[in-house]
């Protein structure tokens, strides 16, 4: 069943494309000198939306779009809602049995329409007049806001082909704001080498330290009041963007549970990049496939977690060959990135000591997640069983707490292994025997001698 909001989005979209269909077949018109009853394109007036609500008319007033950036804004959604509307441009030159080079344009690999690219808004916006289409490239610069924003951009053209050449890509995430309302998170793939990560859980249930949990305190407060200090307080000048902060510690010490839980407390996905898996031999191959992360990332209410980041931010190596140099400046390219990016970036490591000095001073935290100590690890104990089962008795709980060194991790390892025991048995008791195995268990997996 059709949503309302769909229904007013498809509405809105429908009177925008009638327009941009009424401003294509003026331009084509007057180029060709064919009868029209306008003398310009900016005579074909804009619809007034008046669904306030819908995102597209959002977007709309919140950015005050001139009638020029709507047309390319509206240009660049057509071939995902409309890709019929640019098959006039398909018509052939007579006299060189082509398509007309002005009217710019692509044909994809699996689709047979039109693309637009930059010299097909030109056409649009400019005809054959320079002075027009020079005062209207403004809109592919870096700094306008369909390119500052990463909502619209014109992508590179081929290797010494004309700029203009490259198509317009409008950003997935406004299609499916302007379309359906929701935007769909991105799935793990090729073109972007990250997880969203989430948890069940809440911060009772994240024993820590409470110096660990007041360093934590301080990202929650870039989060509420960064924007605050910046813009209202004119920091923005004066700081770096974003909030950077290092995690290290023992693995299963709360590391990633506590970024899942900045996401959840502070309503922000969270994706995790895993190095180890990210790095390549190849050269230019890491570099290209953090950068789409970084891409895909900006101006989005993300954090990023690189978990293992001393697969790459580790000590740099020296410079012994070319490959060494490159992947130095591979990585510095990477620290830039990290530097000018404007939201949360968590680094994750075992060892603070494993990773470069010139990237812990460039982070505005830097936080222990410690081995938990006896009394941190009874309350673990404590809450880590199943309600529903009969859990170990306090002393039982007290005894194992002091006799055996885990982590929050491999205690919860620990739960899962004695009570799929007990289910094995079809009992609702825990037996300490159990949970004694499940440690000796762990301690064998990690090298450990019991």
């Amino acid at each position: 069943m059709v949503n309302e909001l769909v229904n007013i989005n498809a509405a809105v979209l429908q009177r925008e494309m009638l327009w941009l269909s009424e401003v294509i077949d003026t331009r084509l018109k007057l180029y060709f000198g064919n009868p029209c009853d306008y003398s310009t394109i900016f005579n074909a007036i804009p619809p007034e939306h008046k669904q306030a609500d819908a995102p597209y008319v959002r977007f709309l007033n919140h950015y005050n779009t001139n009638v020029a950036e709507r047309i390319v804004l509206a240009l660049s959604l057509a071939p995902h809602i409309s890709p019929q509307l640019l098959d006039a441009f398909w018509i052939k030159n007579a006299s060189s049995d082509r398509g007309f080079t002005e009217f710019g344009g692509l044909k994809g690999t699996t689709h047979s329409g039109f693309l637009p690219t930059a010299e097909t808004a030109l056409f649009l916006l400019a005809g054959t007049e320079l002075k027009y289409r020079f005062a209207y490239a403004y809109m592919f610069e870096a700094n306008h806001f369909f390119s500052a924003h990463d909502i619209l951009k014109r992508m590179p053209a081929g290797n010494g082909e004309p700029v203009h050449s490259g198509a317009l890509q409008l950003a997935k995430e406004f299609i499916d704001q302007f379309t359906t309302g929701q935007i769909s998170k991105p799935n793990f793939s090729i073109d972007f080498p990250a997880k969203l990560i989430s948890t069940q859980l809440d911060w009772d249930d994240l024993i820590l330290p409470d110096k660990t949990h007041e360093q934590i305190d301080e990202i929650m407060a870039w989060i509420k009041h960064g924007p605050a200090l910046m813009n209202e307080w004119g920091m923005g000048k004066k700081l770096k963007p974003g909030f950077k902060s290092l995690f290290y510690g023992p693995s299963g010490t709360g590391k990633t549970l506590t970024a899942s839980l900045l996401g959840k407390q502070c309503n922000m996905d969270v994706y995790r990049v895993d190095l180890s898996m990210m790095v390549s031999k190849y050269i230019g191959e890491t570099e290209k496939n953090l950068s789409k992360v970084f891409d895909m990332a900006e101006h989005k209410n993300w954090i990023l977690f690189f978990d293992e980041a001393d697969a790459l931010f580790g000590k740099r190596t020296g410079v012994n060959d070319a490959h060494d140099r490159y992947a130095n400046q591979e990585v510095s390219y990477l620290l830039q990135r990290i530097e000018d990016f404007n939201g949360v970036v968590i680094l994750c490591s075992n060892l603070k000591s494993n990773i470069d000095d010139a990237f812990t001073r460039r982070f505005q935290s830097v936080i222990y997640f410690p081995m938990p100590g006896e009394d941190q690890r009874y309350r673990i104990w404590e809450k880590a069983f199943p309600e529903t089962m009969k859990r170990l008795s306090g002393n039982d709980m007290r005894g194992i707490s002091s006799k055996y060194e885990l982590t929050g991790g491999t205690i919860m390892n620990v739960v899962r292994y004695s009570s799929l025991m007990a289910l094995n048995r079809n009992e609702t008791e825990i037996r300490l025997s159990d949970v004694e195995q499940g440690i000796k268990k762990e301690f064998i997996k990690e090298g450990k001698i019991v």
